[in-house]
């Protein structure tokens, strides 16, 4: 029942509370960042596969700008990201638009985060379990490691949440992600990309 219907009701009504609480805090950052973006916009959108695998857009705030070398291609990421694209990052205070995800029902306040399209292929049957749920803001393996665990920690984690949704849960890590953003654990700025299609390049599944 609580998986079903009251997560959602009680997801929804939550962060309508909260924006009516946040929205000076979202205001201070989308200012900061037009200009810190040069006027590249503030805002990012990227498809990412949800529940039963339906594609949405994901809202992020924008920590990079689009500046190009003279060929025209874009610079590195440690040279596009910018200082308040590098707190936001490390605070995850990027990942407040996705509020707007979670209103919508694209998305869930806890849940496994969603990934990249392009990962599809290469998942496991089990791992792709992960989409039986909505995709959440934060998850089970976010509170376990988040960058420092490996694919196959990180997705298990996914499927173990899916498998055991309940309030309790979800109380759980929403606890444990407001005590490691405050510290500031597992979250790194300007880290290396880990991809899992490259990693699993040798494994395509389907």
């Amino acid at each position: 029942m609580y998986k079903n219907i009251f997560k959602r009701v009680i997801d929804f009504f939550i962060v309508l509370i909260l924006l009516s609480i946040i929205w000076p805090i979202l205001l201070i950052i989308t200012i900061g960042l037009h200009f810190a973006n040069k006027g590249t916009g503030v805002f990012f959108f990227q498809e990412r596969p949800g529940k039963d695998e339906k594609i949405f857009k994901v809202i992020k705030f924008k920590s990079m700008t689009d500046e190009c070398d003279a060929n025209g291609n874009l610079l590195p990421d440690r040279k596009r990201l910018t200082k308040v694209g590098k707190f936001i990052r490390a605070t995850s205070l990027d990942e407040l638009p996705q509020l707007i995800n979670v209103l919508k029902g694209d998305m869930a306040l806890i849940g496994p985060r969603p990934l990249l399209s392009r990962y599809l292929p290469y998942y496991t049957e089990r791992e792709r379990l992960r989409h039986t749920v909505r995709p959440g803001i934060s998850g089970w393996a976010q509170v376990n490691g988040r960058n420092n665990i490996t694919w196959d920690n990180k997705l298990e984690c996914d499927v173990y949440y899916a498998e055991h949704v309940s309030f309790w849960f979800d109380i759980k890590i929403l606890w444990l992600t407001f005590y490691k953003v405050i510290k500031r654990e597992g979250a790194v700025a300007d880290k290396k990309e880990n991809y899992l299609d490259v990693e699993r390049k040798d494994r395509k599944l389907r």
